[in-house]
């Protein structure tokens, strides 16, 4: 169980670092003309607000693990990335269609996964 929390850990991570890294990045008016015709826009300091706190969640998913201090604070950054994908599930389908929702489903069910056997479940 311990491995397959890991690889799902870093998967994870790994989305979330170049998710938000890309919203830190790229210039929010160039963020907006990607997105698809009918998307929700949101300011560009939500935006860039979104992903630090996707980049910040990225690495609390390895970083306390990998050192071994704070251990703790995975399943609290599992968790602040499942309130970013519940939002996310809540705003896709408008304008996209239904499913536009399956991404971030997906992804806010692994984060739960995360949080519940790294954090909830040794409580």
């Amino acid at each position: 169980m311990n491995i397959l929390l890991w690889v799902i850990q870093i998967l994870l991570a790994l989305l979330f670092l170049f998710a938000g890294g890309v919203k830190l990045v790229v210039p929010a008016d160039q963020l907006q003309a990607q997105a698809p015709a009918g998307a929700v826009h949101f300011s560009n300091l939500f935006m860039k607000f979104i992903g630090l706190c996707e980049v910040l969640g990225g690495l609390g998913l390895v970083l306390p693990g990998l050192f071994r201090i704070r251990k703790g604070l995975t399943a609290l950054a599992a968790l602040g990335l499942l309130i970013i994908m519940i939002g996310a599930i809540i705003i896709s389908p408008i304008g996209q269609g239904i499913g536009a929702a399956f991404p971030p489903l997906i992804t806010a069910l692994l984060c739960a996964f995360v949080a519940y056997e790294r954090g909830v479940k040794h409580v």
